[in-house]
């Protein structure tokens, strides 16, 4: 527990260690221990974290940042080829391409969980596979086409489960909003525009659970209903 105080997270900071996404006093918690920190791009790097890291573990982040923002950049290049879009995905630099988690699953404990038709399906990871999950901003930018996935995790009473959970998120002086080449009279825009800083903040004031954040940025129809 000493070496784990060596990186707790600042008062008004997420990163470090601790529980994320801790808004209000009132709010749900998620029940885990959470090493949270940026990796990329390196200029976001909290000096009092990751380069304070043990020598070998940060050397193994690095290499695994940038295998991972080759996947990244190849998952992204086939959503685009696949839906003939602009070349919008591309002005995002490094790792930041945003609404993508890449999730490893470092021990054999399972418990990840997606809901579907009102029904929490479990899911049972591969051997040396990672699971791919679509996040909020990637269905804003493919304007509904691909859907962020409502997940949780169930806890196991004998042993701890243990995973690496990559975020591939926008840079913070962008902005998100269905892709031009994406919004027709016959598919209009499902989504507010909304800078990046703007809508972190509404996630990390919004409570824990659901997809009501993401909701709050649906366009409403003439009838008054979300599409």
């Amino acid at each position: 527990m000493e070496e784990k105080r060596k990186y707790g997270q600042l008062e008004g900071d997420v990163e470090g260690y601790g529980n994320v996404f801790v808004g209000s006093e009132d709010q749900k918690l998620h029940w885990r221990d959470c090493l949270y920190f940026t990796i990329s791009p390196p200029h976001l790097r909290k000096p009092h974290l990751f380069p304070n890291l043990p020598p070998s573990f940060r050397e193994t982040l690095e290499a695994y940042s940038v295998d991972l923002k080759n996947i990244v950049a190849e998952i992204l290049r086939q959503i685009r080829k696949k839906l003939r879009m602009d070349q919008v995905i591309g002005v995002l630099p490094h790792s930041d391409f945003g609404g993508i988690t890449i999730l490893l699953e470092v021990n054999d404990v399972q418990g990840l969980q997606i809901k579907k038709d009102g029904l929490w399906i479990p899911i049972k990871s591969l051997p040396n596979a990672f699971i791919i999950n679509i996040g909020g901003t990637l269905e804003i930018l493919t304007n509904g086409t691909y859907r962020s996935i409502e997940h949780r995790v169930t806890i196991n009473s004998l042993k701890e489960r243990m995973s690496i959970a990559t975020f591939c998120n926008p840079k913070m002086d962008g902005e998100i909003a269905p892709a031009p080449s994406l919004v027709t009279p016959e598919t209009p825009a499902m989504f507010k525009r909304i800078g990046v800083v703007d809508y972190t903040k509404g996630l990390f004031m919004s409570k824990i659970g659901g997809k009501a954040h993401l909701d709050s940025m649906r366009i409403q129809n003439e009838q008054g209903k979300s599409n």
